[in-house]
């Protein structure tokens, strides 16, 4: 079980994940060929030459992003309580100003301005924390890197880490203020020493900032999932899903299968109530602009998560209830079940909660609820919630019982 020992991540429960880079110009197409995988790998799936993928780089110019506009809406419109940008993804272009490489955002473009320092002053300012995702293995630029996919035998790996990696690391660390994880990915080949040689620079740089379970050989400080996978159960420890708003995760053009809002809720919440956090991504355009189907889904999920702040953040895992209600999702904390209500009804049913029941509000606007425990003619428990007439054809809002007992207690199903 993995064990962060931050409150700050236990608690933070949604987070935002930042894809960009030069594929964000190529936007799924290159030479008139369409990628059918996720935009940000088409340097590799399409074989495009490092030489002429750096050529991209003359093209970069974002000039509509906007870092402190940014970092306030995903604060007070998404609800987001964390960043992570990629700083330097498997093309090997850095989003900052290295002095490792001048294949950055400010040597190598005609934007010239440091988009992680952009970012770390706004995320200051609105108190949001900060992190950065690092490709520590995987380098399509540099000749040691690996590739995925490819023959990586000839290579010398520990040159890219001792050349490349870690001193750019090391420089990120030492620039761009508090950083409170890196997220470390695609580890490959990288061994469990080499492995250790990085999580000992971080440390000794910056004790507190935590590693992705992606840092390699199961050594980070938390459990990283598969990408959009969610564990079918609650798992105990610290974890995170990364996951996306569409298919894809840096910008493509033609990826415009954005998911539902109801549905993102719906992960959100059983991530959390599962005791996880959400990572959503979002691929700004080349321009710096988050596409506005996807702005439009996350202020309609930011809505309710904002509404509904004291069901989401802080909160524990949940155990196991007997019953799949079909839009109904749990969280909690000390003395109180968050009931999330994803559909319309008349009241809320609940079976098999074996709690005592001292009150019930709606979560939104405090209101006190009218509510029963009785036995039903089977002779189980059962809790009814009454609702006032305004809610019996409304969806998304959250329900508290305060109970008596710290946790929920759920009862088996009798035979």
């Amino acid at each position: 079980m993995k064990d962060t020992k931050q409150q700050w991540f236990k608690d933070a429960k949604y987070g935002l994940f930042i894809h960009w880079g030069l594929y964000s110009i190529l936007a799924g197409e290159y030479n008139g060929i369409k990628t059918d995988r996720i935009a940000e790998w088409i340097e590799n799936n399409l074989d495009i030459p490092a030489e002429e993928y750096r050529k991209l780089a003359e093209q970069f110019c974002p000039a509509k992003f906007d870092a402190d506009a940014f970092v306030k809406r995903a604060k007070e419109q998404w609800g987001m309580k964390y960043i992570v940008l990629t700083a330097k993804h498997h093309e090997g272009f850095a989003m900052y100003d290295s002095k490792v490489s001048d294949f950055n955002v400010v040597k190598a473009t005609p934007y010239g301005k440091d988009i992680l320092k952009e970012l770390q002053l706004a995320c200051e300012k609105y108190d949001v924390r900060m992190g950065f995702y690092y490709s520590q293995a995987q380098d399509w630029d540099d000749p040691d890197g690996f590739m995925y996919n490819k023959d990586n035998s000839g290579k010398n790996f520990q040159r890219y880490l001792d050349e490349k990696c870690k001193p750019q690391v090391k420089e990120l660390l030492e620039n761009y203020g508090r950083i409170s994880l890196i997220w470390f990915d695609t580890p490959m080949g990288i061994t469990v020493d080499q492995t250790q040689e990085l999580i000992d620079l971080v440390k000794s740089i910056q004790p507190e900032c935590l590693l992705s379970g992606r840092t390699g050989n199961h050594m980070g400080d938390y459990m990283t999932t598969g990408d959009n996978f969610i564990p079918r159960l609650p798992y105990d420890g610290d974890w995170e899903i990364p996951a996306t708003v569409n298919d894809t995760w840096g910008f493509n053009k033609f990826d415009i299968h954005w998911k539902d809002p109801d549905h993102i809720l719906q992960l959100l919440l059983k991530i959390v109530s599962r005791g996880g956090n959400y990572l959503l991504n979002v691929g700004p355009t080349a321009e710096g602009l988050v596409p506005e189907a996807c702005v439009q889904v996350l202020n309609k999920v930011g809505k309710y998560v904002t509404e509904n702040a004291e069901a989401i953040y802080g909160t524990k895992t949940v155990g196991i209830y007997p019953y799949e209600i079909p839009g109904i999702e749990f969280t909690r904390r000390e003395h109180k079940l968050y009931v999330h209500v994803l559909s319309p009804r008349i009241r809320v049913e609940l079976l098999n909660i074996g709690n005592e029941v001292t009150g019930a509000y709606l979560v939104r606007d405090q209101g006190r609820l009218e509510y029963e425990v009785k036995r039903t003619c089977e002779g189980d428990g059962m809790i009814e919630v009454f609702l006032p007439e305004e809610l019996h054809e409304a969806k998304n809002y959250c329900v508290c019982l305060e109970i008596a007992e710290e946790e929920p207690v759920f009862e088996s199903i009798k035979d």
